[in-house]
């Protein structure tokens, strides 16, 4: 595959929640892209996905948006083997970065989706089908003009919550307390979705899938730099 991380282009009118960029990519992250992202490669598609036939077993699906360079998304993999994982990322180094994790650490339950999380949130997901949903560290967009490009906004918010199975959850994190509290606001007023704590999740954060502390966090955590998580189960 070529250099530009563009994905497909969007089928519906909505403001891109990522700004398409040409990034770095080491040869490593390129290596892994063209030689193992195959493997476990998700094509985009109008329709939605058979989730057994996806991951070759039947097993509850958590869908992870924007997984960055896959560090949690592979601790998580690694220590919940009875869940599969549906990574939507659209940048290659991550991608790349990702899937070098998963031939490191022989990873089975990950499959990777190379497009626009909220098409394929409309088009490949059915209502009432995942266990869960993991939204970590989206782009906070901390400009005020762009605020309407953060991911955690409606009417994303109600369509993703109606992906999700009753009993269900939808967990965001974010280091940016504005954001964090645009995320509360309105995943609290989602009428599909209940907090399960009073307003910020106090650890353990998640009981049901447990976010780990990554290098980045924990860095974050020594410079005293806060770090907020929600987790809300669906009605």
């Amino acid at each position: 595959m070529g250099e530009a991380e563009e994905p497909a282009g969007p089928r519906y009118t909505h403001i891109r929640s990522f700004a398409l960029r040409r990034g770095h990519v080491t040869q490593a992250q390129r290596r892994a892209y063209e030689e193992i992202f195959p493997r476990f490669a998700i094509a985009y598609a109008n329709a939605p996905l058979d989730y057994a036939a996806a991951f070759g077993r039947a097993a509850p699906t958590v869908l992870e948006i924007g997984f960055g360079m896959g560090e949690t998304s592979a601790a998580i993999a690694q220590a919940r083997p009875d869940v599969n994982f549906l990574c939507v990322e659209v940048f290659v180094a991550g991608i790349g970065a990702l899937c070098k994790r998963i031939e490191d650490m022989a990873l089975a339950n990950i499959r990777i989706v190379q497009h626009d999380a909220v098409e394929v949130v409309h088009d490949m997901l059915a209502p009432d089908s995942l266990a869960g949903v993991h939204v970590f560290f989206p782009d906070p967009w901390p400009k005020a003009r762009h605020h309407k490009r953060r991911l955690i906004a409606q009417p994303f918010v109600g369509r993703l919550a109606s992906r999700i199975a009753r009993g269900g959850y939808l967990h965001a994190a974010t280091d940016w307390q504005h954001y964090a509290q645009q995320m509360l606001d309105v995943l609290s007023a989602e009428p599909q979705l209940a907090n399960l704590h009073t307003g910020f999740a106090p650890a353990p954060r998640n009981p049901l899938c447990e976010r780990p502390t990554t290098k980045f966090h924990a860095r974050g955590e020594r410079l005293g730099h806060g770090v907020w998580d929600l987790v809300f189960e669906r009605r």
